[in-house]
């Protein structure tokens, strides 16, 4: 393209001046035309080249024959002997332990608190402790005639306990003291009544020795035991008291797979000689062969006790232990059966843990002895996958001699006037049937919850229900923990209704008749927090009956609804 450009350049360059040279000559009028149709295109034409590969074709062929030897010798590699350190187990490191705490706290109605924990540091060679707490309230309460009256109540505790460590043995060493005071402030308010503070006041006192011996065995296949002695002094007024001693040994060993052992217990009660009382006591035997494994597991044994109540014979009991469980999904789902039985020692302890209002008269002193004949329960148990357990079972129990207690209201007494302030314990045979259930899981790293309930159904020989116990009942909490520096929790309690005994002399002759009262379904709302300002120091608050439900504990004893308790708790 470029030399075509060029040519026709020069062409017209030539034309030009070819033209000029012949104006000069000719007269400058002369004029003349170039007509060009087409410029000048060159081209050339295609050509075609052809390129042609050599072959080559041999006819020769050679055939490669291989002839090789192997000579083997054995490599022996040389090497060094050298010793191998020990690999070090440590220990994970143990948290700090302070020898001491206190705690210390207040709320409405007079109500302080008092605690104090003292321990040694970790040994080797024993331990040592000391622990009290006090609790009291001084508030009063309305009565149903509107009337306030003083409902106060004081607990007094403090154990003072020493263990002596050796190789596989421990012996310990343990004194008690409890005090109960109360008040039976309440009454019959359709009938005039007053009273000074100290006619209604009840102190019960307890001192107790408890010396122990026991195994520490770190291999199943020895032989272990434990075995304890106890005294108690328990004392009602300075003419009314017992002594208690007891007597209590386990020996158990593995042989051939089979766990076996057997226990045995005594108790032997002396009482003062103002209550006219013959010694009491409660002889047990209980030998036992138990065997487990990863998918099963079964217990048998058998009770058999000789017991002698103040105003009664001795008699002898045999209760069944049997028990039987197997695994349906390891860790998930497994099964559980029972059937036992056991006589339960109603000492005045015992039921002054249940009721504290019983008539002075030294009835504390006979209550009979509770007879649980038979216990038939089965249930399924396990992980619930929400970083907890839970179980779920059915009993039926056949129990003698069950206490129950009624308000006794008899005016015309000729020693004492009962307005119904104090209660007679009434004993009863029943058939038991409950239902039971129960859940403990995290909703996350900081929020947990625990719940359980209860139905019961009661089936009495003398009596149409089952006073002052419940139907049913219900308990769920809400638990918050934020990294053990802010702990705060919720419990939500019901109570199903209830039937309360009155036992009424409207002649005034030695005559009761019963009374019923109804008692509707209770609900409660407690909170509680925790503040942790270090390790040492930490505040607290509860607050109990936030709906200011007016709740009866007995007949005509209401309690004393919203209260609330703060303070603080320091280590030392």
């Amino acid at each position: 393209m470029r030399k075509r450009n060029i040519f026709a350049i020069i062409v017209l360059a030539a034309v030009t001046w070819t033209a000029q040279a012949q104006g000069k000559k000719e007269s400058p009028t002369l004029e003349r035309e170039v007509t060009l149709y087409n410029p000048y295109k060159p081209s050339l034409s295609d050509a075609r080249k052809k390129s042609y590969l050599p072959e080559i074709d041999d006819s020769a062929s050679v055939n490669p024959v291989f002839s090789y030897d192997v000579f083997s010798r054995p490599f022996t590699p040389t090497y060094s002997i050298a010793t191998i350190k020990a690999a070090s187990l440590l220990p994970d490191p143990l948290p700090k332990l302070y020898k001491s705490y206190i705690k210390l706290g207040l709320g409405n109605n007079n109500t302080p608190l008092a605690e104090l924990s003292i321990s040694n540091h970790r040994s080797k060679k024993g331990a040592a402790g000391f622990y009290a707490r006090h609790y009291s309230s001084n508030g009063k309460v309305p009565l149903e005639n509107k009337q306030r009256v003083f409902a106060g109540f004081m607990d007094n505790d403090a154990t003072l306990t020493g263990k002596k460590f050796f190789r596989k043995s421990y012996a310990g060493l343990s004194a008690s003291y409890l005090q109960r005071t109360g008040y039976a402030y309440g009454y019959d308010t359709e009938q005039p009544f007053d009273f000074a503070r100290r006619d209604i006041r009840q102190s019960y006192y307890d001192i107790g020795l408890d010396g122990s011996f026991a195994s520490m065995n770190p291999d199943s296949t020895d032989l272990a035991f434990n075995f304890g002695l106890s005294y108690d002094y328990f004392r009602n007024t300075a003419d009314r008291y017992l002594n208690h001693a007891g007597f209590n040994g386990e020996l158990s060993k593995l042989y051939k797979d089979f766990y076996a052992g057997g226990k045995i217990n005594i108790d032997h009660y002396t009482f003062s000689e103002s209550l006219g009382l013959d010694p009491r006591y409660i002889f047990t035997v209980n030998p036992y062969v138990r065997k487990s494994s990863g998918q099963w597991n079964f217990n048998l044994g058998l009770k058999l006790s000789v017991q002698k109540n103040p105003l009664d014979k001795s008699k002898i009991y045999f209760h069944p232990d049997l028990g039987f469980g197997f695994t349906i999904i390891p860790e998930y789902l497994q099964f559980f059966s029972e059937l036992n039985g056991r006589l339960e020692s109603n000492d005045p302890l015992n039921v002054i843990s249940q009721n504290p209002f019983i008539v002075p008269d030294g009835s504390l002193f006979k209550v009979p002895d509770t007879n649980h004949s038979l216990e038939i329960s089965a249930g399924l148990k396990g992980n619930n996958g929400l970083g907890g357990n839970y179980l779920l079972s059915v009993s039926y129990s056949l129990v003698n001699d069950m206490l129950f207690y009624s308000n006794v209201v008899y005016p015309d007494t000729a020693s004492r006037i009962e307005r119904g302030n104090h209660f007679l314990v009434i004993t009863d045979d029943a058939d038991i049937l409950n239902f039971h259930g129960e859940m403990t899981g995290n909703f996350s790293d900081r929020m947990s919850f625990r719940a359980s309930a209860n139905y019961y159904k009661y089936t009495l020989s003398a009596s149409p229900y089952a006073w002052n116990r419940p139907d049913w009942d219900g308990k769920l909490g809400l638990y918050y923990n934020l990294r053990n520096k802010i702990i705060a929790g919720t419990e939500f309690t019901a109570l199903g209704a209830r039937k309360l005994m009155i036992s009424k002399s409207p002649t005034g002759w030695m005559t009761l008749e019963p009374e019923i009262r109804d008692e509707p379904v209770h609900v409660n709302l407690g909170i509680s927090a925790e503040y942790r300002y270090t390790k040492i120091l930490s505040f607290w608050i509860k607050v109990n009956n936030i709906s200011w439900n007016r709740y009866n504990e007995w007949a005509f004893y209401p309690s004393q609804m919203f209260n609330f308790l703060a303070g603080f708790t320091y280590s030392l």
